[in-house]
């Protein structure tokens, strides 16, 4: 153990001294240096989960640099799905291993890399350098287009690069009281739909919403709301004072109009405080059933209005998955999309998967072209586990 934490701290040091460009490279070069290995890469998830873009290290074959691999029915894709490292024969002697490349949940591609050969210790230590790549790359990231640029199989429009920007860098997070997915796939004519969440010490923010028209007009009216919301939540305020910041926010600056869902999520208790401002009601899988939660519903941010947005409270219970849309995974072509039967399709998987499964199939419904953008998080809550472990009975202290 002693000898596989000097490697690993020698190739984070060797990350830190390298341009944030080169990540790949740095990996590359340890693999081949301690285990020999003869090709190195690393695939990328597109933006909306449905294809790899193949990113190799600088000396490797130019032939590796193919188009974007289709994601669907693949060995990557049960990599990603599993989260468990695959090996099989590269028909030329060695060995092909590819390892998943995740990050607190959120899953930013496969390291796969070609080997003479691998016995246990080695696979080990090929998934300890997938696991610091995620953290290499998640760091460099900051510092370099490359990554992003890296997620993109389209042109992108001025709109849906605002629209990108708002969103939070990963879609996907795990804690010990719940875990978290969400994905937007955009219409042709960019809607308007963000979501975004924050993790507190007590408190999990989560905010779904859509800002009405379409191109760059939503894109700009979306970073005026999401803006005052993240003001508003940095600020301290909870889900009815966030609501009414974002409402006065729309007001004072905006003629245009928005619809969102604000929520807090207690850790220690799963009480949820929310406001609705003429959203689409959430859906809760519960004990095998799906159902709406049907929850008042005040008048969307930016409507001139007597009267103040509502605070209510949803009690999660562990076991309960929650899933938060807009009104692109229900109106127009995609109301003939079964997501109920999505819903329960998919109560085994990944929360990640669920997204995947649930946008695939507004996709599909629309033949591939959105009138409106489709947007979907899911919030499976496990409860304060940490807790009940600790009051078990035989458990330590």
């Amino acid at each position: 153990m002693e000898g596989g934490d000097l490697e690993l701290g020698e190739l984070l040091a060797a990350a830190e001294a390298a341009p944030p460009s080169e990540s790949v490279d740095v990996v590359a070069r340890d693999l081949q240096k301690r285990l020999g290995a003869e090709r190195v890469s690393f695939l990328f998830v597109d933006l909306i989960g449905q294809r790899l873009v193949r990113l190799t290290a600088a000396d490797s074959d130019a032939a590796e640099h193919a188009g974007p691999i289709d994601l669907h029915g693949s060995v990557y894709d049960r990599v990603l799905r599993s989260q468990r490292q695959h090996t099989e024969a590269d028909g030329q002697g060695g060995m092909r291993v590819i390892t998943p490349v995740t990050n607190r949940g959120d899953c930013l591609g496969v390291l796969e890399v070609t080997l003479q050969a691998a016995d246990d210790t080695v696979l080990g230590q090929v998934r300890d350098a997938a696991h610091a790549l995620a953290y290499i790359i998640v760091t460099d990231g900051r510092f370099t287009d490359l990554y992003h640029l890296g997620r993109r199989t389209t042109e992108t429009s001025l709109a849906a690069e605002i629209q990108h920007q708002l969103l939070p860098s990963a879609p996907c997070c795990e804690a010990a009281q719940f875990t978290l997915a969400a994905g937007l796939v955009p219409a042709d004519d960019i809607g308007g739909d963000t979501y975004d969440y924050t993790l507190e010490r007590d408190t999990l923010h989560l905010s779904i919403t859509d800002a009405m028209g379409h191109d760059t007009n939503s894109a700009l009216l979306a970073t005026l709301l999401v803006g005052a919301l993240r003001q508003a939540r940095r600020s301290g305020c909870d889900a009815l004072r966030q609501a009414d910041r974002a409402h006065q926010a729309l007001l004072t600056h905006s003629r245009g109009l928005a619809t969102g869902q604000l929520l807090c999520v207690d850790l220690g208790t799963g009480l949820c405080e929310l406001v609705n401002a003429g959203h689409p009601w959430p859906l809760r899988l519960r004990d095998g059933t799906v159902e709406e939660v049907r929850l008042a519903v005040n008048l969307p941010f930016g409507v001139v209005a007597p009267g103040s947005y509502r605070l209510q409270e949803l009690q999660l219970r562990p076991g309960d998955r929650l899933i938060l849309l807009t009104d692109g995974m229900l109106e127009r072509g995609a109301a003939t999309a079964d997501l109920t039967s999505v819903i329960h399709d998919t109560a085994a998987l990944h929360p990640r998967e669920a997204v995947r499964a649930l946008t695939g199939a507004v996709l599909d419904a629309c033949h591939g072209s959105l009138r409106d953008d489709a947007t979907v998080m899911v919030l499976d809550w496990h409860g304060d586990r940490g807790r009940a472990a600790e009051a078990a009975p035989g458990s330590a202290g």
